[in-house]
Parts: structure tokens; sequence; C-alpha cells
């Protein structure tokens, strides 16, 4: 049984978890992505009670800068080709060990990481490869509520995620 309560640091990967994978390329060559407003909530939601959340992508692109501004993330590496070392560098910043970091990815690249952390979850429709790593799959895809189940769950081992339900119940 895997002891979700040992996470402080949650790191995901951008497209194919945050993103449904999509690229959206418009004719100026100004590149767009679609975020689920779901995730950002609980984002927030867990960085007030005390998570850290990080973001570790391959590709640099404006639209994540954005949207992780906007939500408070402070922990972001972009254009990672050696997806364990950015794990490591964003653990050293956070001073968050790697054994205490929950990793959430959906493809090859991302395997890396998630053999380096000590909580690896894979979204739903991440490649077999990365599923059979995780030891926890969300039901939801990527893009779609994938990080949201994510934080439940890590959150919801600690007791935290009733908490937030409450306060929003009142």
């Amino acid at each position: 049984m895997v002891d979700f309560t040992q996470v402080r640091f949650m790191v995901m990967d951008v497209d194919g978890v945050l993103t449904d994978g999509s690229i959206i390329i418009d004719d100026h060559g100004i590149e767009a992505k679609r975020f689920h407003v779901r995730d950002g909530f609980a984002i927030r939601q867990a960085q007030q009670v005390g998570l850290k959340v990080g973001v570790l992508t391959g590709r640099n692109t404006r639209a994540v800068n954005l949207r992780m501004a906007e939500l408070g993330i402070e922990y972001v590496l972009q254009g990672v080709s050696d997806k364990a070392a950015g794990l490591e560098q964003l653990c050293r910043q956070a001073v968050v060990e790697p054994a205490q970091t929950a990793f959430l990815g959906d493809d090859l690249v991302d395997l890396p990481a998630m053999r380096r952390c000590g909580f690896p979850i894979a979204v739903a429709d991440a490649v077999d490869e990365v599923r059979q790593v995780a030891c926890f799959v969300t039901a939801a895809r990527g893009g779609r509520g994938a990080v949201r189940e994510a934080i439940e769950h890590v959150l919801g081992a600690k007791g935290l995620w009733r908490q937030i339900v409450d306060r929003f119940s009142r």
C-alpha cells in the first residue's frame, strides 16, 4: 500500500497531463493550450493547504508561463530534455526530497522523473509503459481533470480534501 500522506510536492508534465496533448498553433505561429478549470482550482486549493506544486515540461511556451503565473506556481521548468535532472532541480528549489514528491506523467519522456520520484502517477490515457510504473493511475484523461483527481487522491490521504470540501459546503 502506497502512503500518499508523505507527499509534500506534486510535479506535473504539461502536454498530455495539464492539457489533452493537443498543440494548437494559429496562422501567426502563436501557440495556444487548453487547460481544465477544475485542475487549476485543485492546484490553488492544494497550495493553500501547504502542498507545493511544480511543472516540468520538455516544451517552452508563453502559454505555460501565463497559466502557471495565474495559478501562483513558482516551481516551473520548461524546455527540459532530461526530466530526472529537472525533477532533482525542482526538488532542490522547493527544498523537498524526491522521495516526498509525486510526478504526474503521460509519455515515455516522463519515465525518468517517474522513476526518480517517490510517487509516480499516470493519467488514464498515458502510454502503457507509464501506467505500468505508476503507483496510481487516474480515471480521468490528461487535460480532462486528471490533475484534479490526483490532487484529490493525495490530499484525501492526508485528510485535507475533506477540509476543502467542507469550506465550500457552508
